[in-house]
């Protein structure tokens, strides 16, 4: 009984946002701008950090929300682990774009919060940014584009495209999506978790430095 009034009196993990700053109108945490640009020299998912040979990559979420749920309730747990490793990449909470506007939103402010817990205990951080439909990236229902809020501007992020543009649909979302990312956050640098097809990238092309880096399967497969 006290464990579940204890998951009610902390409210939306609010232990982890006490130190931060909000922004926007929806009062979503910021990850701030780290003070210099640290590049991955490679990538973990956060379920298989245990086959590291050396802790010398970034741990990353891309992978079902499931696989990493513990960070999200459980973040203390994990700390010691995480500072073994040169820097982690903010939660990649899903953001489908059948998900209620509600839903989206408040995964957006898990990626955050969580993110800047992890930095706020001495973790390097790299935000992730993720958008779902059109009213995350654009101002079309909310006042500001809630998937960039949050994040700082001319600085270094992350987005992953494993599993995110095998349909003509999923492509067109992801593009539009990339689009008002650049546009909004200016970023130096853009890591790309996955593939990076000409028909969305190639666009870009001088926009900022993008840095591919294969998922964990292609990886496997020794799929470049």
């Amino acid at each position: 009984m006290s464990t579940k009034k204890n998951i009610i009196d902390d409210g939306f993990r609010a232990d982890l946002v006490r130190t931060a700053e909000f922004a926007g109108v929806l009062e979503i945490p910021a990850i701030k701008a780290p003070k210099e640009f640290i590049i991955p020299k490679d990538t973990i998912p956060f379920s298989l950090r245990g086959q590291t040979k050396d802790n010398s990559e970034f741990v990353v979420f891309y992978e079902h929300d499931i696989k990493f749920a513990d960070i999200l309730t459980a973040t203390d747990d994990y700390l010691d682990e995480l500072m073994a490793f040169p820097g982690v990449i903010s939660p990649d909470c899903s953001l489908y774009r059948d998900m209620p506007l509600v839903l989206q939103i408040t995964n957006t402010y898990m990626n955050r919060a969580v993110g800047h817990y992890l930095q706020s205990k001495g973790i390097y951080v790299i935000p992730n940014v993720r958008w779902g439909d059109e009213r995350t990236y654009t101002t079309c229902v909310l006042p500001e584009k809630v998937a960039f809020v949050g994040l700082p501007k001319h600085s270094i992020v992350s987005i992953g495209t494993y599993g995110c543009i095998q349909s003509r649909e999923n492509k067109h979302y992801f593009k539009e999506g990339l689009r008002a990312m650049l546009e909004e956050l200016q970023p130096e640098i853009v890591l790309v978790y996955g593939g990076m097809p000409e028909e969305i990238f190639k666009e870009f092309e001088g926009k900022t430095k993008f840095i591919q880096y294969p998922d964990w399967i292609s990886k496997k497969k020794g799929v470049k």
